[in-house]
């Protein structure tokens, strides 16, 4: 499934092949939309990382408390498929201190004093690393917030889950009349018509399904939810044949976000760890994290 957390449904993690400071590992391994090429709007790459301007308003709480609120976030690529949120050490608003951790130090980024985060009477150890000076030279005088270490997060007044949207990924939602069918150890579980095909930029399309072309009766509801920054929050279910139990196979978004509601309380499987059949071709399984 796409996005959780930690990104477990869509969390693309440094891909094989990843080394920071690695100069030539974006050309080989980001997505085509943000590859070197002339024009883009990237304000510096060093390496693997590359930073970005934002203009939105973003905050991260702890406790109930601001640990910081910027007008001028930057966005940083340290890894190719998401970003990652530095702020202007003048907006960050929780204490940090120094509790003696070991210094975080990057090929690309540079060495960075790791922080104890106060806030709301929480106290987090080594959330923050704070740059003095960076070979990146927008990087000097930032902070690194630890995005898991926070309690919420928010792009303007909406609340954004797992990581920041990356304005270089596009989600499309695509009504289809191609049948797809899912075979789950030589069982057939799903038998459809009327999907909709779900493209995201770096991972395998994705097939959603209506409830009612999928054998229900076969699949149990998980425990386990999780969430992506396009679609929101998912639950997952694990399908039972006979004595064999599949965990966490199939998801849904029963309330997706504005921008996917197309897909709302529809199932999806994964590709990665099933058979999936489009108008009588089986599809070749993905190779990704998940399968």
């Amino acid at each position: 499934m796409e996005c959780t957390a930690p990104c477990a449904v869509c969390g693309r993690p440094p891909p094989s092949g990843y080394r920071d400071g690695d100069a030539d590992a974006f050309d080989r391994l980001a997505p085509a939309p943000f590859r070197s090429r002339p024009g883009l709007p990237l304000s510096s790459a060093r390496g693997l990382v590359r930073v970005e301007r934002g203009s939105k308003r973003v905050r991260a709480y702890l406790g109930g408390a601001v640990v910081a609120d910027t007008l001028a976030p930057l966005l940083v690529w340290e890894a190719p498929y998401y970003p990652t949120y530095y702020f202007p050490a003048v907006d960050v608003h929780a204490e940090l201190v120094d509790e003696g951790a070991a210094p975080s130090h990057s090929p690309s980024r540079g060495e960075a004093s790791v922080l104890t985060v106060r806030a709301g009477g929480r106290s987090v150890p080594e959330a923050a690393q704070r740059y003095e000076r960076s070979p990146i030279a927008e990087l000097a005088g930032t902070v690194r917030i630890a995005w898991d270490a926070m309690d919420a997060w928010f792009e303007e007044d909406e609340e954004v889950y797992t990581h920041p949207r990356d304005p270089y990924s596009r989600v499309d939602i695509l009504a289809s009349s191609r049948r797809v069918r899912v075979r789950i150890d030589d069982v057939w579980v799903a038998d459809s018509t009327s999907p909709r095909m779900l493209f995201e930029t770096g991972l395998p399309p994705r097939y959603y399904l209506p409830k009612t072309h999928v054998r229900m009766d076969l699949l149990e509801r998980s425990d386990v939810v999780t969430h992506c920054p396009y679609k929101g929050r998912a639950e997952t279910w694990d399908v039972r044949l006979g004595d064999a139990v599949h965990e966490a196979l199939a998801w849904c978004y029963p309330a997706p976000l504005p921008e996917s509601q197309k897909i709302a309380g529809l199932l999806a499987f994964y590709n990665e760890k099933l058979d999936i059949e489009i108008d009588g071709v089986i599809q070749d399984r993905p190779s990704t994290k998940f399968g």
